[in-house]
């Protein structure tokens, strides 16, 4: 993983950060929150991460993904969530689900 990665341990840091990223940028912060019981693996097409369960990754100044984002779960399922997805949407992970929202609406 590269040195732009910064894992987030608590769901409330996720939250407080996503809160605070700003609209628009190209090089802004790209948020994940893993709102689901399971660890996840999920590929932005050039970096893969695994989330924790009720976890979250923030990859910073990251920008938009080159292209489709897929979500991995433990029994196999994954879920490809069309690409590219901007600084200004954040990936939430439920169980057995992917939805893109607001960075700022999705506060703990």
């Amino acid at each position: 993983m590269r040195g732009r990665t910064w894992h987030v341990v608590g769901v409330v840091v996720a939250g407080v950060l996503t809160a605070t990223l700003p609209g628009c940028s190209d090089d802004g912060d790209l948020s994940i929150v893993n709102d689901s019981p399971t660890d996840v693996t999920v590929r932005t097409g050039d970096d893969e991460e695994t989330v924790s369960a009720w976890g979250g990754v923030v990859f910073l100044e990251y920008g938009c993904t080159p292209g489709d984002v897929t979500v991995e779960f433990p029994s196999g399922r994954s879920v490809v969530v069309p690409g590219p997805v901007c600084p200004e949407q954040e990936i939430v992970i439920g169980d057995g689900t992917v939805d893109l929202e607001p960075a700022e609406a999705h506060d703990r």
